[in-house]
């Protein structure tokens, strides 16, 4: 069944999959930093989880570096209060 509930087309099509990336990105270094923080670590764990935790910080560095100002396009576009 097809929804009759439209949703707003943003101004920038890759802006919700790129909040969705951003989302997950963020689960999997709360993940990680939750796992650092558990007794009994041995070394190459705590190795492992670094290393992981590094790739996911650069990822999401990589990831947000245009994303605020696909968000400030998507707040402009916004139609004002007057309007509504």
């Amino acid at each position: 069944m097809i929804s009759s509930i439209q949703q707003p087309i943003p101004v920038n099509s890759t802006l919700p999959t790129l909040l969705t990336e951003l989302g997950e990105e963020c689960e999997k270094v709360i993940f990680l930093l939750s796992q650092l923080k558990l007794a009994n670590l041995t070394d190459d764990q705590k190795g492992d989880i670094l290393a992981e935790l590094t790739g996911s910080i650069c990822h999401l560095h990589m990831h947000t570096e245009d994303l605020p100002e696909l968000i400030e396009d998507e707040i402009l576009a916004l139609p004002d209060e007057e309007e509504s």
